[in-house]
């Protein structure tokens, strides 16, 4: 499964999403739940989203990919795991543009958020 890129329609997302929210559904209720994909999903450093994604994101703004990450998160008590830590922005993006001179953070883990409480108890 790979989400569509952001030039898709509306149909293509909402269609990944609900494929998404199927397979989740399936997952066993008690084990610690892990999804690592490429969601296309850029995620800005908003106070809202600080709960669900730190404050390590590479970007200042959204778009509408990293917006449904969020939301998907947060309805599944899930975290960006690959947001919530402290690196140097060169070992955050996973992608750069052939001009060398745009860089995307589009790749995400996400796991239960009552993982990411125990860990962060230590």
């Amino acid at each position: 499964m790979r989400a569509p890129s952001e030039e898709k329609s509306d149909e293509s997302k909402d269609h990944f999403y609900e494929e998404l929210e199927q397979v989740f559904g399936h997952f066993p209720k008690y084990h610690m739940k892990m999804l690592l994909e490429d969601f296309n999903a850029k995620v800005e450093r908003e106070n809202i989203f600080k709960p669900t994604i730190g404050k390590e994101s590479l970007h200042q703004d959204s778009n509408d990919n990293g917006v449904r990450i969020v939301n998907f998160a947060t309805s599944k008590n899930l975290v960006v795991k690959s947001t919530m830590f402290h690196h140097w922005n060169i070992h955050k993006y996973i992608w750069t543009s052939p001009d060398g001179k745009t860089h995307n953070q589009i790749h995400h883990v996400l796991t239960d958020m009552r993982w990411h409480s125990s860990v962060l108890d230590v």
